[in-house]
């Protein structure tokens, strides 16, 4: 009797054990499924509140770089960390494009940005940030390192053979190490070893820069992958100011009515009637001058060369006219020349002006 007790006892306990972790289990469960909402529902509204969500590369990215940028870009970018099936399964219930896409993306860690500006606008602004970290043994330089002349606060020791390896020039002053002369320590693709890296670190160097890498640009429903984002800004920059300037002279010479290309065709068509008017001999109040001063130098002109084979008309070809001729000409050509100047300089403020309201 005693046996059976002790088993149904023991049953019982077995029973009541398994019925408590049930509800533990149970409620560790529905606990977990509200959070993972919680979260679905916030990127929900940041979906849809931000114009664009970047996703950035997680892997072997310090935490301090997205700190970074809370920091100092926080009213230009939102970042959020959100696990990849969370992120997909709010723009599912979204309703929006192209998800089966960004699934492709949605792999390994990735840091959400959202933000305001266009794919292009948040790449140009992602592409100046940088700061200084730290290298391990086994990273690669990015960049040369020259270390300047100066106070290391480093104690004589075995550390100066080191300085000595790397062909470091160094002198002991006031009992500590000093670098005498600028030093080239590290060159793009060397590898760093373990002293190099404890170098670093003794003399605050933080040769690594961390930037922002790029996965994908998710803009309304468009997927712009991280090697479509390459902007040549002075290229772009560039096609524009020519697209301006030959819109500027098509404008011209087709005669588009808009008050400042009115004024530079009828500028145009002034100087080129002008000089049609000298060549056909037509006077008028304003042509007289040039067509005359024209006339006269063609005339002397013919005079001087009849004259170096008729000795004779050297007396009726004065020399002092060919020059006062020739003077006339010279400012007639001057004029000539600024009013093309004032042309070009119309035309460089209408392409300013163009450019003006391109680019702010």
């Amino acid at each position: 009797m005693v046996k059976i007790g002790l088993k149904k006892e023991l049953e019982r306990l077995v029973k009541a054990y398994k019925t408590s972790k049930g509800v533990v289990e149970e409620k560790r469960t529905r606990s977990s499924l509200e959070e993972k909402r919680v979260v679905i529902e916030e990127a929900k509204k940041l979906l849809t509140r931000y114009r664009t969500l970047i996703l950035l590369e997680g892997t072997g990215i310090p935490s301090k770089l997205y700190l970074y940028m809370r920091q100092m870009y926080g009213d230009v970018f939102y970042i959020k960390m959100i696990k990849n099936k969370l992120l997909l399964k709010a723009l599912n219930e979204l309703g929006m494009l192209n998800t089966e896409e960004v699934a492709k993306y949605l792999s390994g860690p990735n840091v959400a940005v959202f933000t305001n500006l266009n794919a292009f606008e948040a790449k140009l602004v992602m592409d100046k940030i940088a700061i200084p970290h730290r290298v391990k043994p086994g990273d690669k330089i990015e960049n040369e390192i020259v270390v300047p002349p100066m106070r290391t606060e480093l104690k004589p020791g075995p550390i100066m053979s080191l300085f000595g390896r790397l062909k470091i020039p160094i002198q002991v002053i006031d009992g500590v190490i000093w670098i005498m002369r600028e030093a080239t320590i590290a060159k793009p693709g060397d590898i760093v070893t373990q002293e190099l890296a404890s170098l670093f670190d003794k003399l605050g160097i933080e040769p690594k820069l961390l930037k922002p890498k790029i996965k994908l640009a998710y803009e309304r429903g468009l997927i712009i992958p991280a090697d479509k984002l390459v902007i040549d800004v002075e290229g772009v920059k560039n096609s524009i100011t020519d697209g301006v300037r030959t819109a500027l002279s098509l404008a011209l010479e087709v005669v588009v009515p808009e008050p400042d290309v009115i004024k530079l065709s009828i500028s145009r068509a002034y100087t080129r009637a002008c000089s049609l008017a000298v060549e056909t001999g037509v006077v008028t109040r304003d042509t007289a001058p040039l067509v005359f001063s024209v006339a006269l130098m063609k005339a002397y002109t013919l005079a001087s060369v009849l004259a170096q084979r008729i000795p004779e008309l050297s007396s009726a070809v004065p020399t002092m006219q060919i020059q006062q001729v020739q003077q006339k000409l010279e400012e007639t050509k001057e004029v000539k020349e600024e009013k093309k100047e004032e042309k070009a300089e119309a035309s460089e403020a209408q392409l300013a002006e163009g450019l003006a309201a391109l680019f702010g």
